[in-house]
């Protein structure tokens, strides 16, 4: 029997297969669902209600980390969370105040909170063993500094797998001379995603076997279709290929909907968070990607998003019908929903195996069809090779970029071609830890990565973001530092060039120097790469300014470069924000002195 839950047209429900925790279906309540989250009305220019979201308004802020019981799956389960709540609080500041937050850990363990894309000195950073100590059982900590910046961020444990626990909330800072875009409602979407397993039990499944929760493996049918399509002797080279490198065309996510429950603001897709709206109103939509390790696409059939923000900061709006958003990115979109009826926001993971589900509505109870799921894409030579060719665990791949099993082209994909340029690879890369090497990586930003391609709908890329006001810092780079982002996915290691945290040496940046960044992705996985306390500016494929994040996702076979201003003093972490990555390893750190 299939594992998909089905969407019935007829009653407009969900209907969840035996196997109730594929796509997070729940027979239980969320804390929202059972009333026991207050809400709170905040005073401005866009009203905001975010159900089934407790919030916080000020400079000041009382924070208790503990042991909640919550059931999203009809089983009970214990979940780590800040105030009794999942997610935590919504924090609400504003720009240029002065922020105090005492944090009570209750757990019988150490804790932290990491106030994620925040500019802050380098002690309040919220990283045990690097910015501080942890806070101990019983113990308060006292988080202080000066809001420097305004938009959608977020916060979450940086102590082992806790966030994957429930430990994670939304930040918003109101700008000090109001929205750029302002719109009459203010909803905050934050996705995430819950298992009933224990997070060490992930980690421990993962290290044993990397496709552990990947049940999208390829099957006689795809072999007969391939057949059909490329004829036999093609379609026999396609497995032999994959044979050979004993990697999985599919492995898109390492954790999937077999394990998942996917939500929106702590609520199930059957339990259906609703966010308000009169009709003929504008819309802000915050949406905030709290999941240790899915990235998911985001659509809402019938409603064009005007995406205005990225990362917390001004873009020049641009139009779309859909967005991935990685772990730990933020999206602010303004919709303009009309007539009464309800829309569906749909988020569906990249691997196809589960989605979160909520409503835009004039009423609660309302709800819309729920899309079916798209079919899941096989990885192609592009994400595999780049613009040209590859050295895999000794093996030359030869075909071209952008180009299938088949040497068919690949719609949309430009790898880059002969002037994509040449990767330098570490003496460190040459080991037990690496089984992949990309000698020639592609460099564009315009190609929105696996599953989006060529879908038929307007998808953002990272080449439609434009930071408004520019760069920073008009200053060219006086250095550069490239680094590769690493694995051996069979045996779940991961690293930067090869070296796993434990085994390498702080990066260092002189105080008050602009350095160029070089990330190359000699994998076959996007990481979200997070540098703290720092902005990143990406550059385009030609060295102008894009964008500025502080959470930037590397596609597979991918090469990008931003600029770094080393402006602020201290020992700041660097690390891919797939959570069983970096404690497996993909992690360093920035000393900035």
């Amino acid at each position: 029997m299939s594992s998909r839950s089905t969407y019935s047209p007829r009653d407009g429900v969900l209907m969840p297969s035996r196997r109730t925790f594929v796509q997070g279906l729940a027979l239980g309540g969320s804390l929202g669902a059972l009333g026991l989250l207050p809400r709170h009305a905040w005073a401005g220019s866009a009203e905001r209600s975010d159900q089934a979201l407790s919030a916080l308004t000020g400079n000041k802020f009382d924070l208790a980390i503990g042991q909640t019981q919550v059931n999203f799956t009809g089983r009970t389960r214990t979940a780590i969370t800040v105030n009794g709540t999942l997610p935590a609080p919504v924090l609400r500041m504003r720009e240029g105040e002065s922020i105090v937050l005492r944090v009570r850990n209750t757990l019988p363990t150490s804790t932290s909170i990491h106030w994620h894309g925040i500019l802050l000195p380098t002690g309040m950073d919220g990283v045990p063993g690097l910015s501080f100590d942890g806070i101990e059982p019983g113990e308060t900590f006292e988080y202080r500094f000066d809001l420097k910046q305004s938009g959608t961020y977020w916060y979450h444990s940086h102590t082992r797998f806790q966030e994957q626990s429930g430990l994670y909330g939304p930040i918003v800072i109101e700008p000090l001379e109001g929205e750029r875009f302002p719109t009459q409602r203010d909803h905050v979407v934050m996705l995430s995603d819950w298992s009933d397993e224990d997070p060490e039990t992930i980690f421990g499944n993962l290290k044993k076997m990397a496709d552990y929760y990947n049940f999208n493996e390829p099957t006689a049918i795809d072999f007969t279709r391939d057949v059909s399509r490329m004829g036999l002797r093609n379609a026999l080279a396609k497995r032999r290929m994959w044979n050979q490198m004993r990697m999985s065309p599919t492995d898109l996510g390492d954790v999937t909907g077999h394990a998942y429950t996917y939500l929106i603001n702590g609520v199930t897709p059957n339990d259906n968070w609703t966010g308000l709206f009169s009709p003929g109103e504008k819309v802000r939509l915050r949406f905030i990607n709290g999941s240790a390790m899915s990235i998911f696409d985001v659509r809402i059939p019938g409603l064009k998003m005007i995406v205005v923000a990225a990362d917390g900061q001004d873009i020049e709006p641009i139009s779309v019908d859909e967005f991935r958003i990685a772990v730990a990115e933020t999206y602010d979109v303004i919709v303009e929903p009309d007539g009464d009826r309800p829309y569906t926001l749909f988020a569906q993971s990249i691997d196809r195996q589960g989605f979160a589900r909520g409503t835009l509505a004039p009423r609660h109870g309302m709800q819309a069809d729920v899309p079916a799921l798209d079919k899941p894409q096989w990885l192609t030579m592009t994400d595999m090779m780049g613009a040209m060719t590859m050295t895999m665990a000794g093996m030359d791949m030869g075909t071209p970029a952008g180009k299938g099993m088949d040497g068919m082209a690949i719609p949309g994909i430009d790898g880059g071609g002969k002037d994509a340029p040449m990767a330098h690879h570490a003496r460190t890369e040459y080991g037990p830890g690496v089984d992949m090497r990309v000698d020639a990586p592609r460099t564009n930003l315009d190609d929105p990565g696996i599953g989006l391609r060529d879908n038929g709908r307007r998808v953002l890329a990272y080449a439609d973001l434009h930071t408004i006001g520019g760069p920073l810092d008009p200053r060219q780079p006086g250095r550069e530092i490239e680094l590769h982002l690493t694995g051996n996915m069979e045996r779940y290691m991961w690293s930067f060039d090869g070296q796993k945290f434990s085994d390498a040496k702080p990066i260092h940046f002189r105080h008050g120097e602009r350095v160029r960044v070089i990330l190359s992705n000699d994998s076959m996985m996007p990481h979200p790469i997070h540098l703290h306390g720092l902005w990143s500016e990406l550059e385009s494929p030609s060295g102008e300014f894009q964008v500025r994040k502080h959470t930037i996702m590397v596609q597979p076979a991918q090469r990008i470069s931003y600029l770094v201003n080393a402006d602020a003093l201290g020992r700041w972490a660097y690390h891919c924000h797939l959570l069983y990555h970096m404690e497996a390893g993909m992690f360093r750190e920035v000393v900035v002195s």
